[in-house]
């Protein structure tokens, strides 16, 4: 391949896993943080693999949560996703924590890259047989949002998080939200879960957020981002929804 070209883009399904730690276990949360990737690094068939943390409250901010923590992996197979959420390390995360939540998702599309890496849909059918429930539940739509944020432009693009994050706490349809971030701060993901379609676009296509895309796109915030749309197949655990979450000013 010529060294230009762009790789290959990944395709699997989609594992997300949202902490919160109990206080006594936020020292064992930070070493999970600390090691990053290579906390997963031994997962069969993973192919791209985050421990993030996340904004005061789980949110987006600048004020890091002692508490907040996320992980995004994604798999070759169903059956290693599976293996994944069920396995040993997930078991040790919902132990030392007051609330977890895991997904898994099938990609049904994606624009952009991570870490110079793009996402191709997820090749097996969604629903998966094996994981429809009995009576059928309507599936859940998520979406994945993630960015490198340019240093220059990083004060234009904070000011523009606490009204964003409003909105989305408000949403009618969002199910499920959380701000993950890398260090430096530079480096942002939000997850969302939606009951439909429709909520979800009312959603990115007005508002607050609509207004922060413009201006980020008009005004080259970012020199990389990615918008991944997924299909949730089968989760486990519970997450409080956003209008449950205390709101904290969302910015240091």
């Amino acid at each position: 391949m010529n060294s230009t070209e762009a790789p290959e883009a990944l395709c699997g399904l989609l594992v997300v896993a949202l902490i919160d730690y109990q206080v006594a276990h936020r020292r064992w949360g930070w070493l999970r943080l600390m090691q990053g990737a290579s906390t997963l690094q031994e997962a069969p068939g993973l192919l791209f693999g985050k421990v993030m943390g996340s904004g005061s409250d789980g949110g987006f901010s600048l004020r890091p949560s002692s508490t907040h923590q996320g992980v995004i992996a994604l798999f070759r197979q169903t059956e290693q996703a599976l293996g994944f959420m069920d396995g040993p390390l997930m078991a040790a995360f919902k132990a030392r924590a007051t609330s977890f939540w895991s997904g898994l998702m099938s990609v049904e599309s994606a624009r952009g890259s991570w870490d110079g890496q793009g996402w191709a849909p997820s090749p097996l059918p969604s629903p998966l047989p094996e994981l429809v429930s009995e009576p059928p539940q309507p599936q859940l739509l998520a979406a994945l949002t993630r960015a490198s944020i340019r240093p220059a432009k990083a004060v234009a693009f904070w000011k523009q998080a606490p009204a964003a994050q409003d909105e989305l706490r408000r949403s009618p349809g969002c199910l499920l939200a959380m701000g993950l971030g890398e260090a430096p701060l530079l480096r942002q993901c939000t997850f969302s879960l939606w009951e439909d379609t429709a909520s979800m676009l009312a959603y990115s296509l007005n508002g607050a957020h609509r207004r922060a895309i413009e201006q980020a796109y008009s005004k080259g915030y970012f020199s990389e981002s990615m918008f991944a749309r997924m299909r949730l197949l089968t989760s486990r655990g519970q997450w409080p929804s956003p209008r449950e979450v205390s709101t904290e000013p969302a910015h240091a």
